[in-house]
């Protein structure tokens, strides 16, 4: 079925922002309510000593299908978008986790070590974790934005780790690094100011948590996403330089040549930070459907101000045929 948002929020940066307004937050987080009072924390050992954190809601009555959801960058496991499918799959019956990357969240004390996008192995060693929670039944993985980005790569890496999963999606993920870092300082100088403040809150939990170690004080003051990404990978990265470490977590080219789970992409060619055209340069896997939809902006797919979004309902939709088939 094909996304025809109703024309007051069929804007690109509408569909944006309103993914993630605090408007919509009371609504989404009345309609999961169940999923929210069954959730259990958990601390995961990814290996190496690295903890990440994730919150598992079993229903009382399982289809015995697991979900593991990663949100977008300087999100949470409590970002509307993860909530609002959270509760649609935990309706259905799915096992749901919500999975905070390093520094997401309040996850700030767990590792003493910076987060920072290329930290692969500890998403794949916490995905290696809950296979043991869920032993002989194959995990659905979800990511959104950044999220997405890490599950695609971490399904590229399936075959290797030894992961046993049934599927992966990714709603509007980060293709090009290099690319998104432009589009991001073409688009409308709110959508920059957005993810600094963002990042600054995050940085300031991590010295107030590690404050022997870090000190981010100047931070603010460079005022430029390229600017802080240069000094913190100068700084905490062994990588030689920014566009290395752009380059280090994109999956453009060869990325996803080793791509063997059932992958979907879903993305918006309106997505103002994401530019669709770099989608010619995935590699194409049989195992690879890519869904470009007209309009969504970025991890959007709204339909209406409350309810779930259209790119949810997909989801559900490809999980059951896949059920049935």
């Amino acid at each position: 079925m094909e996304f025809k948002p109703p024309r007051w929020i069929a804007n690109r940066h509408v569909q944006s922002m309103l993914a993630s307004m605090s408007i919509r937050r009371r609504s989404i987080e009345q309609r999961a309510s169940p999923v929210l009072a069954a959730q259990k924390r958990m601390v995961l050992d990814c290996g190496e000593g690295v903890r990440l954190e994730c919150f598992h809601s079993a229903p009382e009555v399982s289809n015995g299908r697991p979900a593991v959801l990663l949100h977008g960058w300087e999100g949470s496991a409590e970002s509307l978008y993860v909530l609002s499918l959270s509760q649609m799959l935990y309706e259905r019956g799915f096992e749901v986790v919500r999975l905070n990357l390093r520094d997401h969240g309040e996850t700030h004390h767990l590792n003493r070590d910076l987060f920072h996008s290329c930290r692969l192995p500890e998403v794949i060693g916490a995905v290696q974790t809950l296979q043991g929670v869920f032993p002989g039944r194959p995990m659905n993985l979800v990511g959104f934005s950044l999220g997405g980005n890490f599950m695609l790569r971490v399904a590229a890496r399936a075959a290797d780790a030894r992961l046993d999963l049934a599927s992966v999606f990714a709603i509007s993920p980060v293709l090009d690094p290099c690319a998104t870092l432009v589009a991001l300082e073409r688009a409308l100088p709110g959508y920059q100011l957005y993810f600094i403040r963002k990042w600054m809150r995050s940085l300031l939990k991590k010295q107030a948590a590690w404050p022997q170690v870090y000190d981010f004080g100047e931070m603010g003051r460079l005022a430029s996403l390229r600017r802080m990404t240069a000094e913190l990978v100068r700084r905490f990265t062994e990588f030689a330089s920014l566009d290395d470490y752009l380059n280090g977590y994109s999956i453009v080219g060869d990325g996803l040549a080793d791509l063997e789970v059932p992958a979907y992409i879903i993305t918006a060619a309106d997505d103002p930070i994401i530019p669709a055209g770099d989608l010619a340069r995935l590699a194409r896997r049989p195992s690879l459907q890519v869904t470009v939809t007209r309009r969504g902006g970025h991890c959007g797919f709204l339909e209406r101000l409350s309810g779930p979004s259209w790119v949810e309902h997909h989801i559900i939709n490809q999980l059951e045929a896949a059920a049935a088939g």
